[in-house]
């Protein structure tokens, strides 16, 4: 079952002789539960994709079907909506919010929505990610691999179709780095979560079930690691 269709996806900057075309005709599907990595040289597009998976820009041209639902076709207010609660958003520089807890800052998508946080699979959560000491911590109380495990916890709170990851290690040391990878594939294989991360990082993009290759804004090469 494909949680995630990409059809004829385009994205161009600018217009006439200043236009850039950062995205190019790219098509592709990923099933439930896959982890896929996406690499490429910078510049070649690959954020500008996972910011069009993720609903936080618009497409030139094209659709981007989750869960067989066009989220371009949405308004903004329905996009907003469905973003919170079915795509999960971990950035290289973690975006927490800066007077909020770290409890707070995990619980956000849902309170937002008005939704009542289940205590429990709160706590799963949490203690899965190591974080049971540091819950009424502000994000400058912690370290930078604690500040991206809490980026993890909001992201999946909601229970999203899919997950997606841009450079989630590129601000951390190795070892933070490992852990944090570690955790996604947890979060992959044992809550069947669909994971896309978009990595410079070929060590991490070996790890995944599927890699696929940017160059230009277009899809280069798309490799089944482990079928």
């Amino acid at each position: 079952m494909n949680i995630l269709q990409i059809e004829n996806l385009s994205k161009v900057y600018g217009k006439g002789e200043t236009a850039v075309k950062a995205l190019d005709n790219v098509s592709f599907s990923v099933k439930k539960g896959e982890f896929v990595a996406i690499i490429g040289p910078s510049g070649s597009g690959k954020s500008t994709l996972l910011h069009l998976l993720g609903g936080v820009d618009r497409p030139s041209s094209g659709k981007v079907l989750i869960d067989n639902t066009d989220i371009y076709d949405l308004n903004e207010t329905q996009l907003a909506i469905f973003r919170r609660r079915q795509i999960g958003l971990i950035y290289q520089f973690y975006n927490l919010i800066p007077i909020l807890t770290v409890e707070e800052n995990i619980t956000l998508p849902m309170l937002l929505d008005e939704h009542k946080v289940d205590p429990k699979q709160l706590a799963d959560v949490v203690k899965i990610l190591g974080l049971e000491k540091r819950l009424n911590h502000l994000p400058n109380q912690l370290s930078g691999g604690q500040q991206q495990r809490v980026s993890i916890g909001r992201a999946l709170i909601s229970n999203p179709a899919i997950m997606l990851a841009d450079e989630p290690t590129g601000n951390l040391d190795s070892k933070n780095s490992g852990e944090i990878i570690e955790l996604l594939k947890m979060f992959n294989k044992t809550h069947n979560q669909t994971l896309l991360v978009i990595t410079h990082d070929e060590r991490i993009a070996l790890q995944a079930d599927r890699v696929i290759s940017i160059e230009d804004g277009r899809i280069a090469k798309d490799e089944v690691i482990r079928p």
